[in-house]
Order: C-alpha cells, then sequence, then structure tokens
C-alpha cells in the first residue's frame, strides 16, 4: 500500500503541490487527471522518488520513501517518464532487457531472459523485438518502453501520460494492456493521463488535482459526473451512453 501524507512541492516562493494527502488503492488502474499544470506528474513524480519533496512523507508498504535503498525500491516500483530519450542505438529487446537491471546487475540470467520474453509477447512485440527503436512508429516504442516496466516485474507502475502523441489505435491498445496487468498479473498501475475517455473506460479509481491540491479522489464511477468534471476543469462537459458501460464525454 502506498499513503501520502502532506506532501509539498516548491519552487522558490511558488508551491506547485500543497499538502497532497492520499491513501492509493492496490491492484488497480489510478488514472490522475487535472487541467495542464494542476501537480499531477509533480505528485507522481515525488511518490515514485524522481522528484525530491519538501515536506511531508511517502510510505510505501508501510516505510517512508527516504528509508528505501535504491536497489530494493526499484524492484519495488517501477517508472516510465513522459519523455525518454536515449543517445544509444538499441533494439527493442535490448531496451525491454533494462528493465531487468535492477535484479541482474547486467548479467542476465535465464529468469530475466524468461521475463523478457514474456513482457515481450504481453506487449505484442514479438516480431520486433530484433527491430531497432528507431526504425520503430511512435506507438510502437511506446510499448517497447512499457515491456520495458513490465520486465522488471515490480508491484507498482507509474505512468506519466504514456499515451502523449499517441494515434487512438496504440492508446486504445496501451490502455487494454494496462487493463489485463491489473487483472491478470495484479499490479497497481498509476498513470497521469488527460483523455477523460480513456479515463472512463479504463480507470478503476481517479484522483483528480487543480492549482497543486486534491479536488476530489474516488472511483471513476463518483468522478465521472457532469458537475464534478465541471468543477475540476472550470468548464461545461457532456456525458452520453453509448451502449453498455461505455460513455463519451465532450466538451460543449
Amino acid at each position: 500500500m502506498i499513503r501520502v501524507r502532506g506532501i509539498t512541492k516548491r519552487y522558490g516562493e511558488k508551491k506547485v503541490v500543497d499538502q497532497v494527502d492520499l491513501d492509493l488503492p492496490m491492484n488497480k488502474i489510478v488514472a490522475f487527471i487535472g487541467s495542464n499544470g494542476a501537480g499531477k506528474s509533480t505528485v507522481l513524480s515525488m511518490i515514485s522518488r524522481t522528484l525530491s519533496k519538501n515536506e511531508g512523507e511517502v510510505l510505501i508498504d508501510d516505510i517512508e520513501l527516504k528509508d528505501w535503498k535504491n536497489e530494493e525500491l526499484s524492484k519495488r516500483l517501477a517508472i516510465l517518464k513522459q519523455t525518454n530519450h536515449l543517445n544509444i542505438r538499441l533494439t527493442v529487446r535490448e531496451l525491454v532487457s533494462f528493465g531487468r537491471y535492477p535484479h541482474s546487475k547486467g548479467k542476465l540470467t535465464a529468469e530475466c531472459q524468461r521475463k523478457i520474453d514474456e513482457a515481450i509477447e504481453y506487449l505484442g512485440l514479438t516480431k520486433l523485438q530484433d527491430r531497432y527503436l528507431d526504425e520503430l512508429s511512435g506507438g510502437q516504442r511506446q510499448m517497447a518502453y512499457i515491456a520495458m516496466t513490465v520486465a522488471q516485474d515490480t508491484k507498482y507502475i507509474f505512468l506519466d501520460e504514456p499515451l502523449n502523441n499517441l494515434d487512438m489505435r496504440h492508446s486504445v491498445q496501451i490502455m487494454k494492456i494496462l487493463r489485463r496487468l491489473v487483472e491478470e498479473l495484479g499490479k497497481t498501475v498509476f498513470v497521469v493521463i488527460h483523455d477523460i475517455n480513456f479515463v472512463s473506460c479504463y480507470a478503476d479509481h481517479v484522483i483528480a488535482m487543480k492549482q497543486g491540491k486534491v479536488v476530489v479522489d474516488g472511483p471513476t464511477g463518483e468522478i465521472m459526473t457532469e458537475d464534478m468534471l465541471k468543477e475540476i476543469y472550470n468548464m461545461d462537459i457532456k456525458i452520453e451512453e453509448i451502449g453498455g458501460d461505455n460513455i463519451c464525454l465532450y466538451y460543449k
């Protein structure tokens, strides 16, 4: 379980995250939503220890974040940032193998190879595993990076805007895979996401932020209402059911 108490982030005199408290649910897709500058990515980065906090505490399985050794924390949580730049030419398989570093320290074992094979197959990349990343489309590259986090085989997965600049096909494919990670492998996935249609269809739990504070957090069905979305985004959003459990949200 991950518990967040009073975390704050300041840049000079400006607070970009202000006294955030959260009890994050397990074995679910947890979506962070809100307008640009709301503090979503900053909170995700502080929880995953890729950004220092000025105040507060984060407890990962009852241990404060600062008390975790790097090698042990990297076996507990995997992080995929919004932008990923590599200065070396890698194949898909070579990239995915980086996910095993916390376990192998660069010396891949038979178990590591099995985890790499599983991650590549899970993301549907078997036929592309020997291709170089710069030969792939943006969606295919993003799938490869997600496969790297899957190969890391952690309890928690943190993804910062994984659908950024992707087409509809790859976005749907990635969200379906995240859903499978939760339902089939028992992972807990935290994702910063802007498309609230995807949130409504795939997320279990939503944390809505505004001006560095949590406006509301709870089950997706309770958050995805016209009144609540208006409060979060300061604009009218229309919700229409389009059959079954699927809904369509659009700006009026």
